[in-house]
């Protein structure tokens, strides 16, 4: 690592184009899960991949799924079809939530098709058929995940994504609390933050750039930065603003137009968003939108898991996790550690073996020792699903850190076995 450098991380609002269409796919996720809950469904059969495009006055919802009968209906010749109403409530009350009611896309108002169809036989015999083979269920796919810590933050994620979040996220409360001239904002935004790191931690912001939907057509850039300053200033908190830091607000000028109606979006466009910033790697598949069958998302889930764990117990002070996975194959074929040279008195591989005794990261075992067969996915949607705080309901199970003391002690034995 260099000592001293500048990093940058952008974040996107709630209502940026493609955050509107992961929120409508997380939503019907969530649907799903619930309906299950409600009708006596067993969650663990649940089965959903739902994109979502949205553009002016238009939403598109497409995918394949396992659903509950409650969500189904009868046509004409008497076979069972998706009924599509609770879906299109589901995607109506989220662009009423995030807060579009402008003529370009209205949550009453919008066009919604539903294309969602049933699962391929062929993936759900990777899935299911694997269970019978192997005592457990394979992956839904192949593919490599990752997981990254590090102290930088009290939630120890990269400080310039974990600004960058924090920013959209105070001018978002304020806007739907109707704070003063905030509440004149739209819900399309985008913020960047760069850090400048000395002696390889966060010393100070050398750059600050955010733009904003504003529905006021008569403000401009420097009407928008004395709203938006104070919130800004708010969200760095401790983290120094550089005297000679360059302020970018509304660069290009007025922004009224915003979301769907301004620029398509799509499901899975913000992957970087979602988790580091660029500061750690991803293994490239999206999130939103998925069941936790998909390690894409679960897999994802459980390498941020152990990877803040790791640094939470003192024994790094950064960590990156790659986990990777074949389609139908239950235990992952490969677990792999970097400590970026901050190991605390262990070893990559000494952990690497630890991982494996303190939880089980078959798709079944990451979704029992997270409780991941819940309606917990809505919120992951905008903001990151990372360094968020665990809530009572189920969600965010992956940012605890209760695996300190079953890690410490997996690694006395290691370390007895190296001796």
């Amino acid at each position: 690592m260099r000592a001293s450098y500048l990093f940058t991380s952008e974040s996107v609002a709630e209502g940026h184009p493609d955050k509107v269409c992961d929120r409508i796919s997380d939503e019907i996720v969530d649907l799903v899960y619930r309906e299950a809950a409600k009708t006596g469904v067993d969650p663990w059969t649940v089965r959903i991949a739902c994109e979502t495009l949205a553009t002016t006055n238009r939403v598109v919802i497409a995918g394949e799924v396992r659903l509950p009968p409650s969500l189904m209906k009868k046509d004409k010749d008497g076979k069972d079809v998706i009924n599509p109403s609770k879906f299109k409530s589901a995607a109506r009350k989220a662009i009423r939530e995030i807060g579009y009611e402008q003529d370009g896309f209205h949550w009453k108002t919008a066009k919604i098709d539903v294309l969602l169809h049933s699962q391929s036989a062929d993936i759900a015999q990777g899935v299911d058929s694997a269970a019978d083979k192997q005592g457990d269920e394979g992956a839904g796919d192949q593919g490599i995940m990752f997981g990254y810590a590090c102290k930088e933050t009290p939630d120890l994620m990269p400080a310039p994504i974990y600004y960058s979040h924090k920013i959209l996220q105070l001018l978002a409360t304020a806007r739907k609390k109707g704070e003063g001239e905030a509440a004149k904002l739209g819900p399309d935004a985008k913020s960047q933050v760069t850090v400048r790191y000395e002696d390889g931690k966060p010393a100070g912001v050398d750059s600050i750039v955010l733009s904003t939907q504003h529905l006021d057509e008569s403000w401009d850039s420097q009407k928008v930065r004395a709203v938006v300053e104070p919130y800004i200033r708010e969200a760095l908190g401790d983290l120094p603003i550089d005297a000679d830091c360059k302020w970018y607000i509304n660069p290009t000028g007025k922004f009224v137009i915003g979301g769907p109606d301004g620029d398509a979006g799509l499901t899975g466009r913000k992957i970087i968003v979602d988790t580091y910033g660029g500061a750690a790697p991803h293994g490239g598949g999206a999130f939103s939108g998925k069941d936790t069958t998909k390690v894409d998302r679960s897999a994802a889930y459980a390498a941020r898991y152990l990877a803040k764990n790791v640094v939470a117990a003192g024994l790094a002070d950064r960590c990156t996790i790659q986990i990777s996975y074949a389609i139908g194959i239950a235990q992952p074929l490969s677990v792999y550690v970097d400590l970026a040279g901050t190991g605390k008195g262990v070893t990559e591989d000494q952990i690497e073996a630890a991982l494996r005794k303190v939880m089980d990261l078959s798709p079944s075992g990451i979704r029992r020792h997270l409780d991941l067969n819940r309606p917990i996915y809505a919120k992951t949607s905008a903001y990151g699903h990372f360094g968020r705080k665990a809530g009572r309901d189920g969600s965010f199970s992956w940012e605890k850190t209760d695996l300190v003391k079953p890690l410490k002690e997996a690694l006395k034995g290691e370390t007895l076995k190296a001796a």
